[in-house]
C-alpha cells in the first residue's frame, strides 16, 4: 500500500503509477529533501511535537539515508512515486515505526516548493561563478586588444571602425546584467515555504523562522496558499536564463561568422571545435553552434512553465510536476555552456593585422569625412550628399577614401585639405569617438577601470553566499 493508501480500497492501476510517478526525474532532489527534513525534524524536536529520542534517531536514520543514496545502494522505486516518498519508504525501512513521524505537520506541497528553492539557490550561486569566469575571459581578450581596430556593424553592414576591446566589452556589460539578475533573484528564491503544510497550515505548534534560520533562509513565506503554489522563482529564472542563453547566443553567432574564411578575424582553439566527417580542411566551431542551438531549448521551457501555470487556481496541482524537469535541464544547459565559454574566449587567436586591413578596405570613415565638412562650415545634410557622392566615385573607380588623391577631394568641395587623410585613419577614427561610453581607446579604458569594480563585486557577492550555505 501507499503511504496515503489509508482511503483506497485497491492499489493504483500500473500505468498510473508510472505515469504520474516523479522520481525518474526529481531524484536530483534527494539530497536537498533530506537537508530539509534535518531541519523539520529539528523543528519538531525543539517545539516539543515528537519525543527527543524519536527524533535523534530519524536524524540518525536521514544521515544514513543520504549516504546510501549518495553511493547509489539505496533503491528508489517509482510505486513510491516521488523522492520525498521514496525517502520516508528508505527511512521506516532503516529505522522502523518512528520514522513515519517525520512528516508530522508537513505535506509534500510545502515539502517539494523547499527542496526546489533548496536546489535553485545552489544553482544560482554556481551559475553566478561560471558568469563571471566568462567575463574574467572576456576583460582579458580585451586587455590585449586595446589597439585592436575592427569593423564595426550595422545590419551587418560595415558602419564604423571600433576596438575590438570595445565590442568584447559591451558583452561583459550584458552578463553583468544577467548577473545582477541572478543575484536578484536569489532573495526571491532564499524564502521558507516549511511549514504551509498542504495549503492552510498545520494544527501543530510548529516554528515556522526556526526552520527557516536552520536551512539559511532570509525568511518565510508569509502567506501558506501562496508558500506551495508559488512557481514565480523558477519563472524569473527561466527567464534570467533565457537572457543569459540570448546573450551567449548572440557572441556564439559572432564567433562562427569571424571564424569564417569570409571574415578570418579569428581562430578558435583545436580544443573546442570538430572536423568533418567527409572534408579533411574543416574546423568548425560546433561548440558556438550548440551553444546558439541550445538558446531554443531553455526559451522552451519558459514558456512551457508560463504556459502550465496560467490556468491554475490556488493552491497545489499535479500540474506542477511539470515545474522540474525545465528547471533541471535549463540549470545543465547553461552549466554546460558556461564552463566550455571561458576558455573557448581564453585560448581565441585574433588577427589583429586582418581586422585592421578590413576597416583599410571599406568606406566605414565617411562619417568622419560628413563630420569634417561640417566643421569647416557646412551644413551636414550637404556633408552627407557630398560623401555620399565620393563614395560612389570611390566605387566606380575602384578606390577608398583614403585612396584619393587631394585634388580628387577638392573636385567635390575645396574644404578639403591635406589634414583630411590623418583625419580619416582607422586609429584617428576610432579616436575621435572621444565620449562616455565610445570606442576611443581612453574611452575603453575607462570601461575596464569599471568592469574591474564590476568583477570585484561579483566576487564578493559570490564569496559571501557561498560562505553562507557552507554553514547548512
Amino acid at each position: 500500500m501507499k503511504l496515503w493508501g489509508g482511503r483506497f480500497t485497491k492499489p493504483t492501476d500500473k500505468l498510473v503509477d508510472e505515469y504520474t510517478a516523479s522520481i525518474h526525474f526529481d531524484h536530483k532532489l534527494a539530497a536537498y529533501d533530506i537537508q530539509g527534513s534535518l531541519a523539520h525534524v529539528a523543528m519538531l524536536k525543539k517545539c516539543g511535537i515528537i519525543p527527543a529520542e524519536d527524533a535523534d534517531q530519524i536524524a540518525a536514520g536521514l544521515r544514513t539515508v543520504a549516504e546510501k543514496i549518495a553511493k547509489g545502494e539505496a533503491e528508489l522505486s517509482v510505486e513510491n512515486e516521488d523522492i520525498h516518498m521514496n525517502v520516508e519508504k528508505l527511512l521506516i525501512e532503516e529505522i522502523g515505526p518512528a520514522g513515519g513521524k517525520l512528516h508530522t505537520g508537513r505535506s509534500r506541497n510545502d515539502q517539494v516548493a523547499l527542496d526546489m528553492r533548496l536546489y535553485l539557490r545552489d544553482a544560482i550561486i554556481e551559475l553566478f561563478g561560471l558568469l563571471v569566469q566568462v567575463q574574467k575571459a572576456l576583460v582579458q581578450q580585451a586587455k590585449e586588444n586595446l589597439n585592436t581596430v575592427m569593423p564595426g556593424y550595422t545590419h551587418l553592414q560595415r558602419a564604423q571602425p571600433v576596438l575590438f576591446a570595445h565590442h568584447l566589452l559591451a558583452y561583459v556589460f550584458m552578463f553583468q546584467r544577467d548577473a545582477e539578475r541572478l543575484a536578484d533573484s536569489y532573495k526571491r528564491v532564499n524564502r521558507s515555504p516549511l511549514g504551509a503544510g498542504a495549503l492552510a497550515g498545520t494544527t501543530f505548534p510548529i516554528d515556522r523562522e526556526f526552520s527557516a534560520e536552520t536551512l539559511g533562509f532570509d525568511g518565510i513565506m508569509e502567506n501558506s496558499l501562496d508558500a506551495v503554489s508559488d512557481r514565480d522563482f523558477v519563472v524569473e529564472f527561466l527567464a534570467n536564463a533565457s537572457l543569459i542563453s540570448m546573450h551567449l547566443s548572440r557572441l556564439c553567432e559572432e564567433l562562427v561568422q569571424w571564424s569564417s574564411a569570409e571574415f578570418d578575424f579569428i581562430e578558435l582553439d583545436d580544443a573546442y571545435t570538430t572536423g568533418s566527417s567527409m572534408m579533411p580542411q574543416k574546423k568548425n566551431p560546433d561548440v558556438a553552434e550548440l551553444v546558439r542551438g541550445k538558446t531554443g531549448r531553455v526559451y522552451g521551457h519558459l514558456i512551457g512553465m508560463l504556459t502550465t501555470l496560467k490556468g491554475l487556481p490556488l493552491a497545489y496541482n499535479k500540474d506542477m510536476q511539470e515545474d522540474k524537469e525545465g528547471m533541471f535541464d535549463t540549470v545543465e544547459t547553461l552549466r554546460g555552456a558556461l564552463m566550455l565559454f571561458a576558455p573557448m574566449i581564453e585560448t581565441m587567436k585574433v588577427k589583429k593585422e586582418k581586422m585592421y586591413n578590413a576597416v583599410r578596405n571599406d568606406f566605414s570613415n565617411a562619417t568622419d569625412l560628413a563630420d569634417y565638412l561640417v566643421e569647416k562650415g557646412m551644413a551636414f545634410r550637404e556633408s552627407h550628399a557630398v560623401v555620399g557622392q565620393l563614395v560612389l566615385y570611390c566605387i566606380n573607380n575602384n578606390k577608398y577614401l583614403l585612396d584619393l588623391s587631394l585634388e580628387e577631394f577638392q573636385s567635390f568641395s575645396t574644404l578639403i585639405e591635406a589634414d583630411i587623410y590623418e583625419k580619416l585613419t582607422p586609429e584617428a577614427v576610432v579616436n575621435a569617438r572621444n565620449v562616455a561610453g565610445g570606442t576611443a581607446k581612453n574611452r575603453v579604458e575607462e570601461q575596464l577601470e569599471k568592469t574591474e569594480k564590476l568583477l570585484e563585486g561579483n566576487e564578493n557577492w559570490l564569496q559571501e553566499k557561498a560562505a553562507l550555505l557552507e554553514k547548512f
